[in-house]
């Protein structure tokens, strides 16, 4: 029996939540309804690592708790319900001129919820593109009323790959989770973003070898949420052993100056190793494999 996906839905209207709920209460969903935005907020804080999409329809206080679940680092895939009400202007689907939440949310009409289940997976397919730096770069200004949680990234790495492995179980699918956006490249950034990129990756690689030998550290973790960085921005193989050698210099000097041996570093080969074998592996996932359960899960009819 394969896995569900877990939908929360915050739907004020009942006439559309129980045609929601009918839609969806059998396999593959779970449904979680939530009456108000304090007791959502609660539930997401519960169970942030089990939630696979929200459904919420559009009210005024959705920006307020947009802000809240962005603030404090939460990104989950998200569908949009619009109301004939709200829609100043005929909606095309899936069409967001000036995202909410962050840039791969869905917005669909309220009033035609036949394909809901496609949407559903749309807004989960389009949240597993999203880049490491987009739901920080991409987020309207106006909206940011304090900075996001610094740990955002890598949560939402671990997020995407935790919802990745959950298609793969129910699907036996996995390669839509590796398809990137070239707008996220390294190559693509300007020079004060490509500086920033690189030494947040030197950070976080520094944690590695700090780490590497530690038994009381999910080392792996670690590694897993330095190549997701690295493999979604287009960082090449080169560039990854220019950060481990600068790093190797940086503490061979260290040693130098405390009269210690280096030979130590000779150990840290097995940590670049190991590195490039997950990057190898993000890599290999990568290539396109024809599969045509991609086209159930990316395209909409």
């Amino acid at each position: 029996m394969y896995t569900r996906l877990s939908i929360c839905l915050y739907i004020y209207d009942h006439s559309i939540a129980q045609t929601l709920t009918k839609i969806l209460s059998d396999e593959p969903y779970s449904l979680h309804s939530v009456s108000s935005t304090a007791e959502l907020l609660d539930f997401v804080d519960s169970n942030s690592e089990t939630i696979d999409c929200l459904i919420i329809l559009r009210t005024p206080d959705v920006l307020p708790l947009f802000n809240q679940l962005y603030e404090q680092g939460t990104l989950l895939p998200v569908v949009i319900l619009e109301s004939e009400s709200q829609e100043e202007k005929p909606l095309v689907y899936g069409e967001c001129p000036k995202f909410l939440y962050h840039s791969a949310e869905v917005h669909h009409r309220a009033t035609n919820l036949t394909k809901i289940r496609k949407v559903i997976d749309h807004g989960i397919t389009q949240f597993l593109h999203l880049g490491p730096s987009c739901s920080l770069s991409d987020r309207p200004v106006s909206s940011q009323k304090k900075p996001p949680s610094e740990h955002q990234p890598s949560l939402l790495l671990l997020q995407q790959r935790r919802l990745a492995e959950k298609l793969k179980e129910r699907l036996g699918y996995l390669g839509v989770y590796y398809k990137r956006n070239p707008k996220y490249f390294y190559r693509n950034f300007s020079q004060g973003e490509k500086q920033e990129l690189i030494k947040e990756l030197k950070i976080a690689y520094r944690e590695i070898l700090l780490n590497y030998f530690d038994q009381n550290t999910d080392i792996n973790q670690e590694i897993d949420q330095f190549v997701n960085q690295a493999f979604f921005s287009d960082i090449s193989v080169s560039q990854v052993l220019e950060i481990h050698m600068e790093l190797m210099d940086e503490f061979s000097q260290q040693l130098k100056l405390e009269g210690r041996s280096e030979e130590i570093l000779l150990d840290y080969r097995l940590t670049i190793i190991d590195v490039l074998a997950h990057l190898g592996e993000m890599y290999r996932r990568s290539i396109p494999r024809g599969d045509i359960l991609f086209d159930l899960l990316y395209h909409i009819d």
